[in-house]
């Protein structure tokens, strides 16, 4: 294997499990689920591994992706091992690309207007077939029923906009179609083909989709451009869900999408075996196919357990990378800082303010916008207004001096508020 002290420098590389990244706390593998899914038993048996052959920590990323941390060179091969022969792993992970879709971990029970997970399954597997995209490459399939993920970034969107009809977005920028469910997959097939016969052509200048103009987006499809579908309500991202036939679901979200093995393990524990573990892009989890009661007593033990269990929780609005000293390239404990952060911004972020903590300008939590960006610098941050993390600050603040003018009638305070009265809230 290739040493990846080495790819982790390298701009939008990605790790997996056969290819971890070298961190400040060993090593991180990355691995997907076979659909993004697990039984409980199969949740419990990744915890028992995690906490053998790593530091114990597990993270969900921000693709509804599981990530073992503090795996070293000597347990790394036995890991991968352990892995594949308990059916842990996606059939083609490893050297290829990491999965391209995502979709809503409700998906099925949501009102939706097309087959989400059958949908996402083609795509998959014809978009294994295009060489030549980066890779973060990105696909949200979108069932179009009540679980929006219209605001979950991505390079290509395929949306149910009525029953068994799709739209596709471009970028978030330019919309296409509509075209039936069945056709969809080898639309998405022709878009990222013509992507990658951009990027070849020009590698220096084209990295992801949102780089092309509006000109250039438009020759990547022969479909008629259409008006974006509207926009949907919020999505519910933790706590109690009413399913069909008398049963529900638990979201549960780990605060800032890391917890310890053994906290994954308690959950799973306490859930009947025939349940189904989805992953969502919320760092969290929704366990499926519960009566009320036995929902409701998961929503308390994860409660106990310090986990995000209601979809008000400030927490759950604050994007935040590992932080120093678990990344070797951060310059701020921003994991640690989060929770402060969350704490004193709890009124701007229930009123819809996005908050971002990253440990330095690569954005690994978050490579958007937000409302709020701090960028670690030599145990300080850089504070940016409505922009990313290589955008320019307004300030470079030490926490306590952060967490003061988050306050009432304070300046960083003033113009998030600000910039809400603009947006409206939240859903």
């Amino acid at each position: 294997m290739s040493d990846p002290t080495r790819k982790e420098l390298r701009r939008g590389w990605c790790p997996s499990t056969l290819k971890p990244m070298e961190t400040g706390d060993g090593w991180l593998v990355r691995l997907h689920p076979p659909g993004a899914r697990l039984t409980p038993a199969g949740l419990r048996r990744v915890a028992a591994l995690a906490a053998e052959h790593g530091n114990g920590l597990i993270e969900i990323s921000a693709r509804a992706n599981l990530q073992i941390r503090g795996v070293t060179p000597a347990s790394h091969p036995v890991l991968v091992e352990r892995l594949l022969a308990q059916g842990l792993l996606d059939e083609h992970e490893g050297d290829g690309p990491q999965r391209l879709t995502l979709v809503s971990p409700l998906a099925e029970e949501a009102g939706g207007l097309i087959d989400a997970l059958a949908l996402a399954k083609r795509i998959e597997a014809q978009g294994r077939t295009v060489s030549g995209l980066p890779p973060k490459f990105s696909i949200i399939v979108d069932d179009g029923g009540s679980c929006s993920l219209d605001t979950i970034p991505c390079d290509l969107r395929v949306v149910g906009i009525a029953e068994g009809l799709a739209a596709l977005g471009l970028a978030d920028r330019r919309w296409h179609g509509p075209l039936p469910q069945a056709e969809a997959a080898a639309a998405a097939q022709s878009i990222q083909q013509g992507f990658a016969h951009l990027r070849r052509a020009a590698p220096e200048s084209v990295r992801r989709l949102r780089d092309l103009s509006d000109a250039a987006l438009a020759t990547l499809t022969h479909l008629p451009q259409i008006t974006a579908p509207a926009p949907r309500p919020a999505p519910q991202r933790a706590g109690l869900v009413a399913m069909a036939d008398d049963c529900f679901a638990a979201l549960v979200a780990l605060p800032f999408g890391r917890c310890e093995a053994a906290t994954l393990d308690r959950l799973a524990e306490a859930v009947a075996s025939e349940s189904d573990i989805r992953f969502s892009p919320w760092r969290g989890l929704a366990f499926r196919g519960l009566d009320r009661a036995a929902a409701d007593r998961l929503l308390t033990l994860a409660r106990n357990l310090g986990l995000i269990v209601a979809d008000d929780d400030p927490r759950l609005s604050v994007q935040a990378c590992a932080g120093s000293p678990a990344c070797s390239r951060a310059e701020a404990p921003t994991m640690v800082d989060a929770a402060r952060l969350a704490e004193a911004a709890a009124d701007l972020l229930a009123r819809g303010v996005s908050l971002h903590a990253s440990g330095c300008v690569k954005a690994c939590a978050h490579p958007g916008a937000a409302d709020l960006t701090l960028v670690g610098r030599a145990g300080h941050y850089d504070v940016v207004i409505g922009g990313t993390t290589r955008d320019k600050p307004i300030a470079t603040l030490d926490l306590p001096a952060l967490l003061a003018r988050l306050q009432p009638g304070q300046d960083i305070q003033a113009r998030l508020a600000g910039a809400v009265r603009k947006a409206g809230p939240r859903g």
